[in-house]
């Protein structure tokens, strides 16, 4: 997804231009350490990491260096999405990066056949529940066995106060677009239980955001 997702604040943050196709949302490098650090926990020491929704392709390009054993294949459905990941990725000049691939998460068939571990970052909430139907249909028939499925950003969990800025952004995100909004973790778990996914206890981040972690 294009959008840069929510940092503690109520609406979107700005992109800066870098170039003439190259991105920079501030919030990835807010996150991007926080969520690294979880990432060195569950990935897998080698193999494939499926990107879904790379946006900018910042974490793309971040990710690939400080995991230079695993190959990263960002996606994103959006042309200027497409366009910044593929800046991004020239620039870093990893061997282990690949150029993006389009790719609409709720489309009934991917153009990735297989991966090790998937990571989606900042997009169930900026898109349809159909998109995050779709996710976790198609990671479910993608992701190898015993592979992470890593999903980060604000959620909604029934019993836990939600923070009043996510409380803000959820209604600035149902007035862009009424089929947007904070997702509960309990839908996701069972979304995921559905498609063949374990979930575990969600992990607490910055910014009154979560990790979620399923496995196959």
């Amino acid at each position: 997804m294009s959008d840069p997702g929510h940092e503690g604040g109520a609406g979107p943050q700005p992109f800066v231009f870098g170039g003439e196709a190259r991105r920079d949302a501030p919030a990835t490098h807010r996150n991007r350490d926080a969520i690294a650090a979880v990432l060195r926990d569950v990935l897998p020491a080698h193999g494939t990491v499926l990107e879904i929704a790379s946006g900018t392709g910042q974490h793309a390009a971040y990710f690939a260096s400080l995991f230079p054993a695993l190959v990263w294949q960002p996606s994103d459905t959006d042309a200027q999405a497409l366009s910044s990941i593929a800046a991004w990725g020239a620039d870093s000049g990893l061997a282990n990066l690949r150029a993006p691939v389009r790719l609409d998460a709720s489309a009934t068939d991917w153009p990735v056949e297989s991966a090790d571990a998937i990571l989606c970052i900042n997009m169930t909430h900026i898109s349809p529940w159909s998109a995050t139907q779709g996710f976790f249909a198609n990671a479910g028939r993608v992701l190898r066995e015993g592979g992470p499925l890593v999903i980060y950003g604000p959620f909604l969990r029934v019993g836990v106060e939600t923070a009043a800025s996510n409380l803000a952004f959820d209604d600035n995100l149902k007035a862009r677009d009424p089929r947007w909004g904070l997702r509960r973790v309990d839908a996701l778990d069972a979304l995921a239980q559905e498609n063949g996914l374990r979930p575990a206890e969600p992990i607490p981040m910055p910014a009154n955001n979560l990790m979620l972690i399923y496995r196959r």
